[in-house]
């Protein structure tokens, strides 16, 4: 494969994929003596899912697993498009693509796990976290510094804005509103 820049690949990149456990979770399941799932998110992650949204990226999630949390945070960041219970991830890409009118070049995904594999040699760009499966390192573009469900998405969030010329931007109407 001829080497590219990410940087380059993530300026054409037109809808940011997610996995939930692993990537924007610690991939920790916890439960409550009841039975009841606890998840914990990263506030920052959040924010970087919003502030790519405004630079006109859509975003989405695939996961395995099913969680009225996961359907209530991705709520709450507006996300546009959560497809959960899904283990096959490329062919749930391929799905979430066709809806959004793009092709899977046009995403980044982000995962950590086997599960992730087949959407992540689809996608325009693969991304994953310091502590994913090695099989999942090996195939990645991008490994981030920060874990999962600790800034990870955020910090592949700021890639993106960089690529497409707005990082300092949105950072100035932060700045501006103090």
């Amino acid at each position: 494969m001829a080497s590219f820049s990410v940087r380059e690949r993530a300026s054409h990149i037109k809808a940011l994929v997610l996995d939930v456990d692993g990537i924007l979770s610690d991939g920790f399941l916890s439960f409550t003596n009841s039975g009841e799932e606890i998840k914990s998110f990263d506030i920052r992650d959040g924010l970087g899912m919003k502030l790519v949204q405004r630079a006109g990226i859509k975003v989405a999630v695939i996961t395995g697993r099913s969680s009225n949390i996961v359907n209530n945070r991705m709520q709450s960041l507006g996300v546009d498009l959560v497809v959960q219970g899904r283990e096959d991830k490329g062919i749930a890409l391929r799905e979430v693509c066709q809806t959004l009118q793009i092709t899977p070049e046009d995403c980044a995904y982000m995962g950590d796990d086997w599960p992730d594999l087949a959407a992540m040699q689809i996608a325009g760009l693969a991304i994953t976290v310091p502590n994913a499966h090695e099989e999942v390192r090996r195939r990645a573009n991008l490994i981030t510094q920060a874990y999962g469900g600790r800034g990870a998405v955020r910090e592949f969030c700021d890639v993106l804005l960089h690529a497409k010329g707005v990082y300092a931007d949105l950072l100035q109407e932060f700045l501006s509103h103090h």
